[in-house]
């Protein structure tokens, strides 16, 4: 499924995973967050919502423009800069092309919104 990053007249594109968490991820869209900077390597923000991590690895090493969400905080994590290994984060999907507006400094308010499919 793809979905879409949207702040002010800028859109990314997204492509998420299919698993449980992803999938709920999904649901819970349309969803508007403000993400802050978190280690001047991700931007994070809560959600609304719990996600499901059963059958998903105990963690994962992210890359640049991974869409993660990490289970012990319940926040959603988008990674803008590479980070090592990570227990409790959970892959949700990647950004397509460049990160764009996702690496300004400072906090962005976006809205999530699910793309047709084709």
């Amino acid at each position: 499924m793809k979905i879409a990053i949207i702040h002010e007249d800028q859109r990314l594109t997204a492509t998420l995973t299919d698993t449980p968490a992803a999938r709920h991820f999904a649901e819970l869209l349309p969803l508007a967050l403000t993400l802050t900077d978190y280690a001047a390597t991700e931007k994070v923000a809560d959600l609304p919502a719990t996600l499901p991590t059963q059958g998903s690895p105990k963690g994962m090493d992210p890359s640049v423009g991974d869409l993660t969400y990490y289970a012990p905080w319940g926040n959603l994590a988008i990674f803008y800069r590479d980070f090592g290994y990570a227990n409790g984060l959970i892959s949700l999907g990647r950004i397509e092309g460049g990160l764009g507006f996702l690496e300004r400094p400072g906090p962005i308010a976006v809205r999530f919104e699910r793309l047709p499919t084709e």
